[in-house]
């Protein structure tokens, strides 16, 4: 990849952010930035990018084969977060693009709202929220009783960065930690975890935490069979990405009663639509993909996107990278 040249590099930001981090970018860089609320609709995308040497915006942007062949000077692609599902990586590594993403810098972030999500499924806090709130609560009325987690075995399907902080999390509240992962070997500072086949785990767990990617393999991988062989009193936790449960085989688990609850902060459709069923069920926490929503995560994402970005331009290996092979 050459090395940033005289002529300054042209970045499209695709975001909203802090201006005096996205100042890091314009003080080297020509910047289109865009103004509106969410991300660009693809016109003003396809537009952003037409001459732009590198892009910065949200994990949830979609950077097709199509966006790549209209920008044709594209360099780098600098994902706002740890998914990148949201960019044909096959397409970009054809054309050369690097793509970026910001792992590692959220782990602890999403490792806390995965265990606040565990205990409010355990202890059954909105249920009993709405109990005080729509006034239930007088004398000699009760609510159902929750369940301790000290005993409970957590399992962890992706043990990676984020499944290793909910372990360690997990662990120190008393819980039998088993996992799944394509490595059998966990790292040292999560040995205390015991590997389990999937099947296994699933019926095993009395909460079940999904970590991994989303990637062909992983698409729909708890469905109708996985579901089914959970526990009638198991919870299921989702803060990775939607798609890696199927969403209708879940409702239809939960309105049997096949599974005691679950917690979302991911849908397959984001937002979800206003009469979408999993939004009705009483026994479902539902969040706005708020995994990494910290005031100084997001400015340790912003950070570090911004390092890849310029890393990229200047024609230096950046600090994530998703296909190495394109710096090549």
């Amino acid at each position: 990849m050459p090395a940033m040249s005289d002529e300054r590099p042209h970045v499209y930001i695709g975001l909203r952010g802090p201006e005096e981090a996205l100042a890091r970018i314009s003080e080297v860089c020509e910047v289109t930035s865009f103004e509106g609320v969410g991300i660009p609709d693809r016109d003003e995308l396809l537009a952003g990018v037409a001459a732009a040497d590198g892009i910065i915006g949200s994990a949830q942007l979609p950077i097709d084969a199509a966006v790549l062949a209209a920008a044709p000077r594209m360099r780098v692609i600098s994902n706002f977060g740890v998914g990148f599902d949201n960019v044909d990586v096959a397409a970009a590594t054809a054309r050369g693009v690097v793509v970026c993403n910001t792992p590692g810098v959220l782990s602890d972030a999403v490792a806390d709202l995965t265990m606040g999500l565990l205990l409010s499924l355990a202890r059954r806090l909105p249920e009993a929220e709405r109990f005080l709130r729509e006034q239930r609560w007088k004398p000699g009325a009760s609510m159902a009783l929750g369940t301790d987690v000290a005993g409970k075995t957590l399992g962890i399907i992706g043990l990676g960065r984020i499944g290793r902080a909910v372990s360690r999390r997990a662990v120190a509240f008393g819980m039998d930690v088993v996992y799944h992962d394509a490595v059998r070997d966990p790292p040292g500072d999560a040995a205390f975890c015991t590997y389990r086949d999937l099947d296994e785990l699933l019926a095993a767990a009395d909460f079940v935490s999904l970590h991994v990617n989303l990637t062909e393999a992983t698409t729909a991988l708890i469905g109708e069979r996985a579901l089914a062989l959970m526990k009638p009193t198991a919870y299921l936790i989702n803060t990775a990405r939607g798609g890696v449960i199927d969403q209708a085989a879940l409702v239809a688990a939960l309105q049997r009663g096949e599974l005691a609850g679950a917690a979302l902060d991911v849908f397959e459709r984001e937002p979800p639509a206003p009469d979408e069923p999993i939004l009705q069920l009483p026994n479902v926490i539902a969040l706005p993909h708020i995994g990494s929503g910290t005031v100084e995560t997001r400015r340790a994402m912003l950070e570090l996107a911004i390092d890849n970005l310029l890393a990229a331009l200047r024609g230096e290996r950046p600090p994530c990278v998703v296909n190495p092979e394109a710096l090549g």
